[in-house]
């Protein structure tokens, strides 16, 4: 594994302000990390531990081989996302259990992770940490919290608020706090550096606000248009109310409060409605949304992008590095948008707030359904996924109740190829299957969440009858010619994946005959795609044609992600025609397009796999087969576990045994079922080598902790299918585990598994 590739994984984002001060505690967190395996970073809300933590993060970066990677908590609403969201972060697709997933996917890895705002999911984070702890120990986590996780082995590090000078103290030299307030105002008001007229009012600035960096940057910004001296006057002004808060709130915390609330008063009523009614998009906003959602021009107040600009001057929103297409993307600090959902509670009108995103997020949910299939496909993939956040938030808030739940229900249906394609399927069909609980009434939105709800459910071998049969009823009653197909096209799926596939193509082909007059080029598009592959294993020629025109579709309409499973589908043909070289030129360039859509990469590895078998290339054929294992593994999808492919990986991996030996087999696939997802795209285009994968530390018998884990089910009696349900593996994984283990052992039989554990230290004679 190259060491560059691999040090340079990671999402840590750029800096876009310098880093102040904090020499002491980046030495402490950094001497920490180094010892301990969670590290959380403690103290009240705007004091910089995520500032720090980041800092911290992109000191030690070099130190994981790994990697380091952000996730950020403060969008979560529902605590029982908590899993899902780290798993995104490491570009993992949803499983049932999306915790054991991610245990097993950092089993191996040497990498940090970094869990900011953690205070509000406190618990979910606690138990997923002490899991993920468990078993990589190569792990290491820094989390920024309000209070403590109460993890075993937690180490604490608590954040106060920067240095400020004494009362006495007129000295020149640099104050962590002083010198924030100076790179901060000089920022927004090119020029300004501290002189000896002014410094001694900045360093009461700074004393006054007790050091806290977010109240310093908010105070710091006026300079753009007060004079210090102003700026200190009306801080006196709003500070001196202090006296007259609750004496529970920590002084600190109202001195953060006072100076937001001195902010909020100076920002122009525009300005501050849009402040209260931005705080509704938990994962930032673009000008189209405050458009449609807020309301800054009421009363004369200007236009959404005057109102804007006005609130990024203020430094209350933050423009974002990188954009969606030409939308420039608005965020808050969490603290500050608390602050403003605390002001639209209390101010009225929040009920009108939360109706206007539902509605703009429904619209958008359709929008990208008519447009999905088209040249900005990818760019819709881009914009849902920044939208992610938001899109939970309204979610959550519909199915709160049954009032809203037909909204919620629409919205996530109209969204279910980007569950899909997104890898986020286990949260799609959370937000499907309570909107049905909710929505009872026998209407065209339940129809379309049932279809959504069992396509997803049988891409993931999950229980989908019922689904089948109340959509059929559904579609018979509302005489709906698309919901026919639809149904049609799920019930084809499902009985072309338990193998019965003459049953399966026929009922794609009347699929597509009800798609084809409803005039859905998507749908049409999918169920060639499907039809392809049911022909394909049935050895029908006629499969062949549905690929190219999938292909001529994804043409037509310019259709890059969809562009990805047509090349599939053309080159598992050829190579069946006996064109295995043609057909790998084409998986490549679908390979190439480094889509994020994890299933659709499996299928591709594991089809380059078929190529490079029929052309005796057997040491990559088994490489390719233990990488397409891995991705399907982190996809979440159970497609490649079905007999029919599964009969193909077969047929390739007997002449790869043959001409390798079992030994020199087993060894490729499970190097290469170790990769990530980028060594195994990197592989498959060979743009690195096949090198071996340095492992942890093994067992006894050379066994790693999770075949040693899987030798004790073994010695238990217990099947492959048994292990893969209680460790929530693929059966196809602990197959190979399995076959690893007798080789590493040296047995010829399950049986004799439990004799050799006997006599290992710690186990009972």
């Amino acid at each position: 594994m190259g060491a560059r590739s691999r040090r340079s994984a990671g999402n840590l984002p750029a800096e876009l302000t310098s880093f102040v001060g904090r020499r002491h505690e980046l030495g402490e967190a950094k001497r920490l990390l180094a010892t301990a395996r969670l590290v959380t970073l403690t103290g009240a809300g705007g004091v910089g531990k995520t500032r720090l933590a980041l800092r911290v993060a992109a000191d030690v970066r070099r130190a994981f081989p790994d990697g380091v990677w952000l996730v950020e908590l403060a969008d979560v609403g529902d605590p029982h996302l908590v899993p899902n969201t780290v798993a995104t972060a490491f570009g993992l697709r949803g499983t049932s259990d999306q915790a054991a997933g991610l245990a097993e996917y950092l089993e191996d890895k040497q990498l940090l992770l970094v869990l900011d705002n953690c205070e509000h999911v406190a618990d979910e984070c606690a138990t997923l940490v002490a899991k993920l702890l468990a078993v990589s120990g190569g792990l290491r986590v820094l989390a920024t919290s309000r209070h403590t996780l109460h993890v075993e082995g937690e180490h604490l590090l608590h954040v106060e608020p920067l240095p400020v000078p004494g009362d006495e103290d007129t000295g020149g030299g640099p104050v962590e706090a002083v010198t924030l307030f100076a790179d901060r105002a000089a920022a927004v008001s090119p020029g300004f550096e501290l002189t000896p007229d002014n410094r001694g009012t900045v360093r009461r600035i700074c004393r006054r606000l007790e050091g806290i960096p977010l109240a310093i940057e908010l105070a710091a910004v006026r300079v753009r248009v007060l004079a210090v001296d102003q700026v200190l006057e009306r801080l006196d002004d709003r500070l001196g109310l202090l006296t007259s808060r609750p004496a529970a709130v920590q002084p600190r915390r109202r001195t953060l409060e006072a100076a937001i609330d001195w902010s909020f008063e100076l920002c122009t009523p525009a300005e501050q409605r849009l402040w209260a009614q931005a705080s509704v998009f938990p994962g930032g906003f673009d000008l189209d949304a405050a458009e449609h959602v807020c309301s800054p021009a009421a009363d004369g107040g200007g236009s959404a992008l005057d109102v804007v600009t006005g609130l990024v001057d203020k430094s209350v929103l933050s423009r974002q590095n990188g954009t969606f297409g030409r939308h420039a993307w608005y965020r808050m600090l969490e603290t500050v948008r608390e602050y403003g959902a605390a002001r639209l509670a209390t101010g009225g009108g929040e009920a009108g707030v939360r109706a206007r995103l539902a509605g703009y997020y429904a619209d958008l949910a359709r929008r990208y359904r008519a447009e999905g299939f088209g040249p900005r496909q990818s760019e819709w993939l881009g914009r849902l996924r920044r939208e992610h956040a938001n899109l939970r938030a309204v979610l959550e808030h519909c199915l709160s109740g049954p009032g809203q739940a037909s909204q919620a229900l629409d919205i996530a249906a109209s969204l279910w190829n980007f569950w899909y394609g997104g890898g986020l399927v286990p949260e799609g069909c959370g937000y499907l299957r309570r909107g049905l609980e909710l929505c009872g009434e026998r209407t065209l939105v339940r129809a379309r969440g049932l279809y959504a709800m069992a396509f997803l459910a049988i891409q993931t071998g999950a229980p989908h009858a019922a689904l089948l049969a109340e959509l059929d009823e559904l579609a018979g009653e509302l005489g709906d010619e698309r919901l026919r197909a639809g149904h049609a096209e799920c019930a084809g799926m499902a009985t072309f994946f338990t193998g019965d596939l003459a049953g399966g193509a026929g009922l794609l082909e009347r699929a597509l005959a009800g798609y084809r007059t409803a005039g859905d080029a998507l749908l049409v598009f999918d169920t060639l795609i499907l039809l392809a592959a049911a022909r394909f294993f049935l050895g029908d020629p006629r499969g062949a044609a549905a690929a190219e025109e999938a292909l001529a579709l994804t043409d037509r309409h310019e259709a890059r992600w969809s562009r990805g499973y047509a090349l599939w589908a053309v080159a598992i043909h050829r190579w069946r025609a006996g064109e295995p070289r043609q057909a790998a030129d084409l998986l490549h360039e679908a390979v190439a397009l480094r889509l994020p859509d994890r299933t659709l990469l499996a299928f591709l590895i594991e089809a380059l796999a078929w190529c490079h078998s029929a052309e005796g290339e057997h040491d990559r054929a088994a490489r390719l087969l233990g990488g397409a294992d891995a991705v399907w593994r982190l996809s979440g999808a159970r497609v490649g576990e079905m007999s029919p492919y599964q009969g193909v990986d077969e047929q390739c991996a007997a002449p790869a045994r043959t001409a390798l030996g079992h030994d020199a087999f087993d060894t490729a696939f499970a190097e290469a079922a170790g990769f990530g997802l980028d060594e195994v795209v990197r592989y498959a285009l060979r743009e690195r080598p096949a090198t071996r994968v340095a492992g942890k530390a093994a067992e006894p018998g050379g066994l790693t902790r999770r075949q040693r884990e899987i030798a004790e089910l073994v010695a238990r009696g217990m099947s492959n299918k048994e292990i893969a349900a209680a460790l929530v593996l693929s059966g196809r994984t602990v197959e190979g585990h399995v076959e690893n283990i007798l080789v590493k052992l040296g047995l010829t039989s399950r049986t004799q598994v439990a004799s050799w554990l006997v006599g290992q230290p710690g186990q009972p004679a």
